[in-house]
């Protein structure tokens, strides 16, 4: 996406939450607004969209929610988060989709977890390392990249198991295949972690997108404490080009929290 600033441009494919932002408008029309502003376009679960109707906007989409329910670390959890997955590749392709976003276990309307985990255990890494190979096939398969993301458990998403960034990182990269990449939430993480620009060094070779809101309220870059200048100053500089979604609320009007959104990613 370009800027009004001559000679200045962002170096990442810039994409918006559409379920985040324009909330007054029905979702076809979010999209639309979104697209017509320049940036692609994130949804979160199909299974609540008029998927036909969303095709026929002609945006371009980023990301989805990869599975409809399942979990990474048990059996049958697994098992209905790859044939969920399945499902999910159709619509993906309906959609221009190529990345589908994953969590370490289902999420209800709310984002908490279906299946709260207090700890896991070694037998779960295993599981999940499984899991993820499984939809790295599918993935290969259908050429799409399924992101897994990191959350917070102290604010948003208490109870979800291989929520931290470095676990998602040490998934990642033990699988180590291209179709599964980190779905890097700097948000999450500066409320879990912190040291982002650290951070961002250690997962490059595993990013697949990055999403960003500020801390606390997440909403637009410039309303909190993260200095998102900086972090889109160390994307350039580990070579990322891919894409950053601002995944929060605005918090005044949503044309001025996305043109500040991409403000702060313009070099």
């Amino acid at each position: 996406m370009k800027t009004d600033v001559p000679g200045r441009a962002s170096p990442f494919v810039l994409a918006v939450c559409a379920e985040m932002v324009f909330r007054e408008l029905p979702m076809e029309q979010r999209v639309r607004r979104i697209d017509a502003l320049g940036f692609e376009v994130e949804i979160w679960d199909w299974t609540r969209h008029d998927v036909d109707a969303l095709a026929r906007t002609g945006a371009t989409f980023s990301s989805m929610t990869g599975y409809v329910r399942g979990t990474l670390a048990d059996e049958e959890g697994a098992d209905e988060m790859v044939r969920t997955a399945r499902e999910s590749l159709e619509v993906a392709r309906t959609l221009g989709i190529p990345r589908l976003n994953l969590h370490g276990t289902g999420l209800d309307g709310r984002g908490m977890p279906v299946e709260p985990v207090c700890e896991t255990t070694g037998a779960m890494w295993l599981k999940a390392h499984d899991t993820l190979n499984r939809l790295a096939d599918l993935g290969q398969a259908h050429g799409v990249t399924f992101v897994l993301e990191n959350l917070n458990t102290t604010v948003d998403h208490p109870g979800v198991p291989f929520a931290r960034a470095s676990d998602v990182l040490a998934l990642v990269a033990s699988v180590d295949r291209p179709e599964v990449r980190m779905m890097l939430d700097l948000y999450h993480a500066q409320i879990g972690e912190g040291n982002l620009i650290e951070l961002v060094r250690r997962c490059a070779p595993y990013l697949g997108e990055v999403q960003v809101a500020d801390v606390p309220g997440r909403c637009e870059p410039g309303t909190g404490e993260i200095h998102y200048p900086a972090i889109a100053r160390a994307l350039g500089d580990i070579g990322y080009r891919g894409c950053v979604g601002f995944e929060g609320w605005a918090s005044g009007d949503d044309e001025l929290a996305l043109r500040r959104f991409a403000d702060a990613f313009t070099l």
